[in-house]
């Protein structure tokens, strides 16, 4: 037997039906309740009906929700077919299909290679090893990465030194007692930028 009062609809109704029925049985021992078992049946019928009411309301919504999916999808095929309609009819022209609400399609950019690196410097450098700092490029694609060359003073090819995703790095372990030559090449998944500018330095 419950002692508090019942939180759920389903033990709500259980004790009030059971209570109506102790009334109803037991008169000697409660000969006037404040509401008598007859009244207690009336209103757990009236709850009952009630509760029905909610579930068949709530079906309903289930079903127009249902039948608004089914209106929508209908009217969206048919704006899509007279979307297809009317970019042919006017050849994607922009201005004509701002008539009837559409635009015309977009072409789509083809990626740049990022543009030049600038103003390559050295700020600090010592036995073996080297800082340089740059500028990103003022045009061009955006840049995904840099890579860093080197070359011996005199020579033509120039070698992956390091990659950098910021505009500056610090080689370490270079080999003391020759020239090199740095530049930057800015990069991304469209190709490589120019080399930068040329920076000089003995380690």
């Amino acid at each position: 037997m419950p002692s508090k009062f019942p939180g759920s609809e389903r033990k709500f109704l259980s004790l009030a039906r059971e209570m109506a029925a102790g009334f109803a049985a037991n008169p000697g021992t409660y000969p006037a309740p404040p509401v008598n078992a007859a009244d207690m049946e009336i209103m757990i019928t009236s709850f009952v009906d009630a509760n029905e009411g909610v579930a068949n309301a709530r079906a309903q919504v289930s079903q127009a929700q249902e039948n608004k999916e089914g209106v929508r999808e209908t009217l969206r095929s048919a704006m899509k077919r007279n979307i297809r309609y009317a970019e042919n009819t006017v050849n994607y022209d922009d201005g004509q299909l701002q008539l009837i609400g559409w635009s015309g399609r977009r072409p789509s950019e083809t990626p740049q290679p990022p543009g030049r690196a600038l103003d390559l410097v050295s700020p600090d450098r010592g036995d073996g090893w080297i800082e340089l700092t740059w500028e990103a490029p003022g045009e061009g694609g955006k840049v995904t990465a840099y890579q860093v060359m080197r070359r011996v003073l005199g020579e033509e090819r120039w070698t992956l030194a390091a990659m950098s995703l910021e505009p500056a790095a610090r080689l370490e372990n270079q080999e003391s007692g020759k020239k090199f030559e740095f530049c930057v090449v800015a990069v991304n998944k469209a190709g490589d930028g120019p080399e930068s500018n040329v920076v000089t330095a003995g380690l």
